[in-house]
């Protein structure tokens, strides 16, 4: 089974706020997930980034690959 950290979107039409979780790549993008490790909310001025890095480096060194979204959020959150 490959895992993925990857976002889940939320919120309603033009306000989106994500979600940021493990799941199994096959399942769909609001569908069923592992673990939920964060969230992201795009529309505050500057973006609220808010991922738990306990969680986050435990999924990384088990194998999960973030999406390239999410790599980017780990970036700015200092996580990798």
């Amino acid at each position: 089974m490959a895992v993925k950290i990857r976002l889940k979107r939320l919120g309603a039409k033009k306000a989106p706020f994500y979600r940021v979780v493990v799941a199994d790549e096959r399942s769909p993008r609001d569908g069923k997930f592992i673990e939920e490790i964060g969230y992201y909310n795009p529309l505050t001025n500057p973006a609220d980034i808010k991922i738990n890095k306990e969680k986050a480096t435990k999924w990384l060194n088990d194998g999960a690959q973030p999406t390239e979204t999410v790599r980017t959020l780990l970036k700015k959150s200092e996580i990798i």
